[in-house]
């Protein structure tokens, strides 16, 4: 396997509906989130020295790692799904819903106490835990083997009954999928499987919060769009949405994976009609994307929308976080973790490999290119980052 492997996205008859991933339907999610006390914009920075250095047009990171006060964009879709949720509790529709609605005795009154569970690498979870501690209920977390300690301490800070499983990641969330069955619990997971779609559609619609700000943000018409992959939900709703706003002239998008966990690469390269998991152990410091399981309800929008996959080894994201964490000229700084990184790291590649020209001619990537990453995490396993930045 080379280095950075890619392949195109598949050619689709009828495209998926992007009708819930709209710039109106994140109208409605950002009005929700902008309910909360503590919600702010996080910033989009223009890294105009590195896109010179690397001969770029224009590369813009969208910096995550201030979301909510929670080093990462992962509580958008968590505090939506809850919310959301809740609201079919109460009766109301999401309009109707707000902080302050959510937090009242009289909420409480009528739902009782409602214990959330979902199964995370760190990001997710902690928003879970988060948004269940803000609204007065419970939650119980589980991580997969290996997960960073810090990690799990920072949701247990969230009120949660947090704890490390000796699972994978898959395996881990059908094992929180079993707890809630024995014990009444909500399931709040951002993937989804038959008979398990409206919560992980919830969690996507919530990450339309980032993306509309990304597009008010920015003011030239971005070229190119790098989104990374987990299970896919971020990615999907990112391309959904900018498919939709920019329909006349869609960006060239390409979902970024790691080579222990390309899912969605290994699908499209099958190009066989099905999905391909990717099992066992997934060795990547791209804890965050160490998923081998793509959500289905992704996957349309994905096969639909995105226009290249590409899997790319873990030094990769090592040197976008480096790139962000120590600028070069007046680049501000950003701080992106492993799984943050990943995507400005890859961009560098492609510009600066000469055995990459064939990848750079692909996706035409050159001098007149607007990019667009997402810092998706800042440094949520400090130690880790330290070792690897400095």
């Amino acid at each position: 396997m080379r280095r950075v492997e890619i392949v195109e996205g598949p050619t689709v008859e009828k495209k998926a509906d992007v009708a819930h991933l709209s710039a109106e339907s994140a109208e409605k999610v950002l009005s929700f989130h902008q309910s909360f006390p503590m919600y702010r914009e996080t910033p989009l920075r223009n890294l105009k020295g590195l896109a010179e250095q690397l001969g770029l047009g224009e590369l813009h990171v969208k910096d995550e790692s201030l979301r909510f006060g929670l080093n990462a964009f992962k509580v958008l879709g968590g505090s939506y799904a809850i919310g959301n949720y809740i609201a079919g509790r109460l009766g109301l529709d999401m309009s109707e819903v707000s902080y302050e609605k959510l937090v009242s005795a009289e909420t409480r009154e009528k739902t009782g106490e409602i214990t959330f569970v979902t199964a995370t690498d760190g990001n997710h979870g902690r928003g879970v835990a988060w948004t269940a501690n803000q609204l007065k209920q419970k939650s119980v977390v589980y991580m997969p083997r290996g997960s960073s300690p810090e990690r799990l301490d920072n949701i247990r800070a969230e009120g949660a009954d947090g704890s490390i499983t000796e699972l994978n990641y898959d395996d881990t969330v059908r094992y929180a999928n079993a707890q809630a069955g024995k014990n009444g619990w909500v399931v709040v997971q951002d993937t989804a499987w038959e008979g398990y779609e409206a919560i992980p559609g919830w969690i996507m619609r919530g990450y339309g919060t980032m993306a509309l700000e990304a597009y008010r943000q920015i003011e030239k018409r971005p070229t190119h769009i790098f989104l990374q992959a987990g299970v896919g939900s971020m990615a999907a709703a990112v391309a959904g949405f900018f498919a939709d706003v920019y329909s006349d002239s869609k960006p060239i998008i390409a979902i970024v994976e790691p080579h222990e966990a390309d899912c969605f690469y290994r699908t499209t390269k099958a190009n066989d009609g099905m999905l391909h998991f990717v099992a066992g152990e997934m060795r990547t410091i791209m804890a965050g994307l160490a998923c081998g399981e793509p959500c289905t309800t992704a996957w349309p929008f994905l096969e639909s929308y995105a226009d290249f996959f590409i899997s790319c080894p873990d030094d990769v994201t090592v040197n976008g976080m480096r790139l962000l964490g120590k600028p070069s000229r007046d680049d501000p700084r950003v701080i992106s973790g492993e799984s943050g990184a990943v995507t400005t790291g890859l961009v560098a590649e492609i510009m600066r490999d000469l055995q990459l020209a064939d990848v750079r001619e692909k996706l035409r990537l050159g001098p007149d290119s607007v990019a667009l990453c997402f810092s998706t995490e800042g440094d949520t396993d400090k130690q880790s980052y330290r070792k690897i930045v400095g």
